[in-house]
């Protein structure tokens, strides 16, 4: 058995860190495809170049068809224009959309087998369009939110209290954006529940935080958004589907009945394994809790309802 083909789609920040992270897991083919002639070229023979430094002699091919990507395991799409200062995720709309119709196109008929992975914005959207698009079942199209926006949730208690982030265990759920879903009550440090060790209104500070975590950043960078910590939670996802890790991680997936949302892709706690989504984990939520779970989920449903019409 050779090594399992990842396709990663968009060579910009994103991509292109993506691609430089499963290479140096050393276990992957990874192939880069963007439309803009020599950047995924030039990247992956940069990237290839520092194999021998980084320890790693993985293939990584860069081109801008997808010929390359026929027989991909899993494919990360990333391509799209970025959010911009000012800039609503539902701006970002209409062209994204447009290009993931595209892409998810072209990968599919090259690799039916594929499971897709989706990062473009706003990201709930894009996995309801790619599912629109593929025709593949919903275990294999998801979208990489809830385990960014955990991230971030862990990074901020972790540096709250002064604690390794791996000691961190966060859950946030919902729409990728300003309706997201915080859970504190399943919130841990080393096992101790986050209220006993912060106060409300600090864990009020932190939740805000993350929910701005995205925008926080592209204030700061001002010509771009984030890219190291989207990268790394979509290789965790990568991997968590290719080495059939069975670890439960917040994703967004199309939910038919789950925590009581019908037809609706929305972030929530899935089992990783082979298959994609081989399980929607339903969390005990408190009234509070399932509420703003279903304003996300309103949210999401106006969202891809205007990407319909479109797209009709």
């Amino acid at each position: 058995m050779g090594r399992p083909k990842i396709t990663v789609v968009g060579a910009g920040n994103v991509g292109g860190t993506t691609a430089q992270r499963l290479a140096e897991k050393d276990e992957y083919e990874v192939v880069l495809v963007d439309i803009v002639k020599g950047v995924p070229q030039g990247k992956a023979l940069d990237i290839t170049q520092a194999g021998p430094v980084c320890g790693y002699s993985t293939r990584v091919v860069g081109t801008n068809g997808y010929d390359e990507t026929a027989g991909s395991s899993v494919a990360v799409i990333t391509s799209g224009i970025p959010r911009k200062p000012g800039m609503s995720r539902d701006e970002l709309l209409t062209t994204n959309a447009k290009i993931v119709q595209s892409v998810v196109s072209e990968l599919v008929s090259r690799s039916p087998n594929v499971i897709l992975i989706l990062v473009t914005n706003p990201l709930d959207a894009m996995v309801h369009v790619a599912r629109r698009v593929s025709g593949l079942p919903k275990s294999r199209i998801l979208g990489m939110a809830g385990v960014l926006d955990s991230a971030r949730m862990r990074a901020f208690i972790a540096a709250e209290l002064s604690v390794p982030g791996l000691d961190v265990v966060a859950m946030v759920l919902g729409g990728h954006g300003d309706t997201m879903v915080p859970l504190p009550r399943y919130t841990t440090v080393r096992g101790k529940p986050i209220s006993e060790l912060i106060s409300e209104e600090r864990l009020e500070a932190i939740v805000k935080r993350t929910r701005e975590g995205g925008a926080e950043i592209v204030g700061l960078l001002n010509t771009g958004s984030a890219f190291y910590a989207p990268s790394a939670s979509a290789v965790s996802m990568v991997e968590a589907i290719v080495k059939d890790q069975k670890r439960v991680l917040p994703c967004a997936v199309l939910c038919e009945g789950e925590y009581g949302l019908k037809d609706v892709v929305v972030g929530v706690p899935v089992r990783l394994g082979r298959g994609g989504v081989e399980q929607v984990v339903e969390y005990e939520l408190t009234a509070e809790e399932r509420a703003a779970l279903v304003v996300s989920a309103s949210a999401v449903r106006e969202l891809c309802i205007t990407v319909d019409c479109l797209m009709a």
